[in-house]
C-alpha cells in the first residue's frame, strides 16, 4: 500500500538515491518520472544490488511505448551498460529481458539480443553469469506473416533473459528459488531403495543414491515458464476505471520475483530502469526489498501506482490521480498522498 511521505523511515529506501521527479512512494520504494539515461548518473555508485528490467524491444512494428529499429536500438541499449555498472555493488547483477524479433520482410531471425549481450560483455566488462529463457505459454501465435498466414515458422513464445554480473562471483543463492518436487521425486525421497538402484552411466560416472534427503525442493532449470495472463488485477481494473491505457508490454510478477529471490536478500536495493507498469516494484515490495522504478512516460508511471492501491477506496484513488494528472510537482503530489490518510 502507498504510504504518506511523513511515515517513511530513513531505512525504507536505498540511501543516496539522487533527486528526480518523484511521483509516488511506498513503504520500501518510489517511482521517478525521468529518462533513465539522465537519472542514473545522479545515483550513488556501488549502491544497488540488482537492476532487473524489460526495456522496449527492437520490434518492427512501432509500439505506443516507443521502440527503435534494430541497429540503433542495440547502440541505445548498450549505452546503458556503463551507467548500470557504475551504480551496481561489486556483488550486484543486471538482469535484462529481451524479446526476439525477425528481420524486416524476411523469415529470418534478428540477432540483436545476442549483439546486446556480446557488446555489454566485450565493451563494458559485464560477465554472463547465466542465460535464461522465459517461455510464455499463453502468448498468441506471432509473427502473423510467417506463423499464421504462410505457416512456415513456429510461434515465438520465448524471451532471452541475460543474467549479467559486475564481478565473476555475484551474490546468488539457488536455495531461495527451489522448485516443488514432482510426485515421483517425493516417492523417491520417501523410499529411495524401492525406486532406485545406483549404477554407472555410459560415461562412467557413478550416480549415487543420495535421494533420501529432502532439500526443500528441486534446483530449477534456466527455462522459466510463466504465463503472462494478467487480465483482472487491481492494476487493470483501475486503469479501466480512470481511463488509462494499460502498458502493452507488462511481464508477469513471477519473472522479476524469481531473480529478486535468487540474487538479493531482504532489505537489498532493486531497480527497474524501464519500469512501465512497475511489476518489478510491486514484486520487490512484496518480498521486502527496497526499490526504485524509473519511467519516462508520466501516464504509465501514474497508472503503475494502482498496483499498490488494492485497499484504497475509489475516492482516494481519484484524489491521487487528479493530483498526478494536474501536472503538479512531486512535492505537491506527495502532499496530496498525505492528505488521503
Amino acid at each position: 500500500m502507498l504510504r504518506p511521505a511523513i511515515a517513511r523511515r530513513a531505512t525504507d529506501e536505498p540511501r543516496n538515491f539522487g533527486p528526480g521527479t518523484e511521483l509516488y512512494r511506498t513503504r520500501l520504494g518510489k517511482t521517478i518520472v525521468a529518462r533513465s539515461e539522465e537519472y542514473l548518473p545522479t545515483i550513488a555508485a556501488d549502491s544497488i544490488d540488482l537492476v532487473v528490467t524489460s526495456p522496449p524491444f527492437a520490434l518492427l512494428r512501432q509500439k505506443s511505448y516507443g521502440n527503435l529499429e534494430q541497429g540503433p536500438y542495440v547502440d541505445w541499449l548498450v549505452s546503458f551498460g556503463p551507467l548500470v555498472k557504475r551504480i551496481l555493488k561489486e556483488t550486484g547483477s543486471f538482469v535484462l529481458d529481451l524479446g526476439g524479433a525477425y528481420q524486416r520482410g524476411k523469415p529470418v531471425r534478428s540477432l540483436y539480443n545476442f549483439r546486446v549481450l556480446l557488446r555489454l560483455c566485450d565493451e563494458h566488462g559485464f560477465h554472463l553469469a547465466e542465460e535464461f529463457f522465459w517461455h510464455n505459454p499463453a502468448k498468441l501465435p506471432s509473427p502473423i506473416e510467417w506463423v499464421n498466414k504462410r505457416k512456415i515458422r513456429a510461434k515465438d513464445s520465448v524471451n532471452t533473459v541475460w543474467w549479467l554480473s559486475k564481478a565473476e562471483n555475484p551474490k546468488a543463492d539457488i536455495r531461495n528459488v527451489l522448485a516443488p518436487y514432482s510426485d515421483r521425486m517425493k516417492k523417491l525421497i520417501e523410499d529411495p531403495e524401492k525406486f532406485y538402484r545406483p549404477k554407472d552411466r555410459p560415461s562412467g560416472h557413478e550416480i549415487s543414491a543420495r535421494f533420501g534427503k529432502d532439500n526443500g525442493g528441486a534446483i530449477p532449470a534456466n527455462l522459466l515458464q510463466y504465463p503472462n495472463t494478467e487480465s483482472n488485477s487491481i492494476h487493470i481494473r483501475l486503469c479501466k476505471q480512470f481511463g488509462f491505457e494499460p502498458h502493452p508490454a507488462r511481464f508477469p510478477s513471477a519473472l522479476p520475483s524469481f531473480f529478486i529471490n535468487l540474487l538479493t536478500d531482504p532489505g537489498d536495493a532493486v531497480m527497474d530502469i524501464f519500469c512501465g507498469s512497475n511489476t518489478t516494484g510491486q514484486a520487490a515490495e512484496a518480498l521486502g526489498r527496497r526499490w526504485i522504478g524509473v519511467e519516462c512516460e508520466r501516464d504509465y508511471a501514474i497508472a503503475s501506482a494502482f498496483r499498490f492501491m488494492a485497499e484504497w477506496p475509489l475516492d482516494r484513488v481519484k484524489a491521487f490521480v487528479d493530483a498526478a494528472r494536474s501536472g503538479k510537482n512531486s512535492l505537491e503530489i506527495l502532499e496530496q498522498q498525505k492528505s488521503l490518510f
